[in-house]
Formats: structure tokens, sequence, C-alpha cells
């Protein structure tokens, strides 16, 4: 580190880009903090109460903060540092991309796309269905219909779990798409700039359903009699 004094950004900033004792960390679009904090936690060999302790501390928002990436973190670093590190740098990369499409950052209108983004996120099978999956969301709001998206409850614990009818029934938090109307306000997990800007630039369709096909994207319907009929061919 040498032997000149350091501020607290310099000793941070020799720490992630020093040679040695490093390890990657890679956080995939879609993940939430939750299971991000879990594997921090394992893979650097951290506090997972500490860690969530410091999320809070430096991030008045429940989820959808970090940017997805593969980071490279010291170990060694403490639980405090890591969290003040990580959402500092995901808060400036979310306004630059903030200025490069409005030319200014609201935090408030900003994370009100991330909400969007993280459906998107959830539920397409690619990128190139992005702006169409943000179509359906918001034709189905427009028309005041429920979005009723299995993959917003995959929230923090249960970001794998597979989503049952019973699940569907039980749930009451506001995730739950099947029982309230609109995109759940906190996000759903952490996203990617391609399912923000399919939130914020959705493909101009009359979509209002989709279903996965046998080839693992989607179909997508303008209405119910078109829905069931893919329904019904992916069955077969």
């Amino acid at each position: 580190m040498g032997t000149t004094r350091n501020t607290k950004a310099d000793f941070l900033y020799k720490l992630t880009t020093a040679k040695a004792a490093l390890q990657n960390i890679t956080l995939i679009p879609g993940e939430t903090t939750y299971i991000f904090l879990n594997q921090l936690a394992n893979n650097l060999h951290l506090d997972r109460k500490k860690l969530q302790t410091a999320y809070n501390k430096y991030s008045h928002i429940k989820e959808g903060v970090f940017v997805p990436n593969t980071y490279r973190l010291p170990i060694g670093i403490t639980e405090d540092a890591l969290m003040k590190l990580l959402i500092e740098i995901s808060n400036k990369k979310m306004k630059q991309l903030s200025l490069k499409i409005f030319g200014t950052y609201n935090e408030k209108k900003w994370f009100h796309y991330v909400a969007v983004a993280s459906v998107i996120q959830k539920e397409a099978a690619n990128k190139e269905e992005m702006p169409l999956v943000s179509s359906v969301i918001y034709n189905r709001i427009k028309k005041g219909m429920k979005l009723q998206m299995d993959g917003t409850l995959n929230y923090g614990k249960y970001s794998h779990i597979k989503v049952t009818p019973k699940r569907i029934k039980n749930d009451t938090t506001i995730y739950n798409t099947y029982r309230y109307k609109g995109v759940p306000k906190i996000p759903i997990c952490n996203v990617s700039f391609e399912a923000i800007r399919a939130a914020i630039f959705p493909a101009k369709t009359s979509y209002l359903y989709f279903m996965k096909n046998k080839k693992g994207t989607h179909d997508f319907a303008c209405n119910y009699s078109t829905h069931l009929h893919n329904i019904r061919h992916a069955t077969k």
C-alpha cells in the first residue's frame, strides 16, 4: 500500500485494484440481494448479519440497488467497507445511465423503472424479449388487469423456489401480482441495464399474454383465445 497516508477512498481503491488476495464474485442479473449477501458471506468468509446491517446503513432502498457484474473483491475486507464500496459503485453506474437517458437523475423515478425492470428480468427468456415483456406489463396496467406473473414471487429468499398454486394463494406480500394490481413498489431483484432500458422503452404492441414454449422462449398473444391456443400447443 506504500508508506504515504491514504484517504479511506484511496485505501478502498487500492484494495480492489491490488493484484494479491482478490476473489471474483459475480452477481447475475435477476438475483436478489438476499442471495447475493449470502454469496458474499460464504465466499469471503464474512458475517451475514453484519453485511445486512451495513447494507441497511448505506442504502434505504430494500432491493435492486446493486448493478450485476463480476466484482474483484479483496479477501479480508470488512462487511461495512464492502457494502459501502459496492453500493457506491452501483449508485455511480445507475446515475450515469440515468444521465445518459434522461439528462438528469431522480432517485424515486429511477427506482420505479428499476421495479418494472425487475419484473422484466424475472420473466423474459432473453434480452430480445425484454421490450415485449415490458409492453405486456404496461398494456395490462393500462387495462386495469393484474399482472399475474409468477416471477414476482421469486423475491428475497424465494429467488430460486418454484412458484406453486399454493404459494400464489397464500402469499400476501406486495410481490403477489395475482393478488394485487400493478408493479410491486419495491424491486424484486437486481437488474441489468438492458432490463432498465426495456422498462423505459417498451415495445409498441397490443400483447396482453405470454407463456413459455417448448423452445424455452415465450409466445406472446393479444387475446385470451390465442393465449389458450399457445398453451395447448406447448403442452402437446
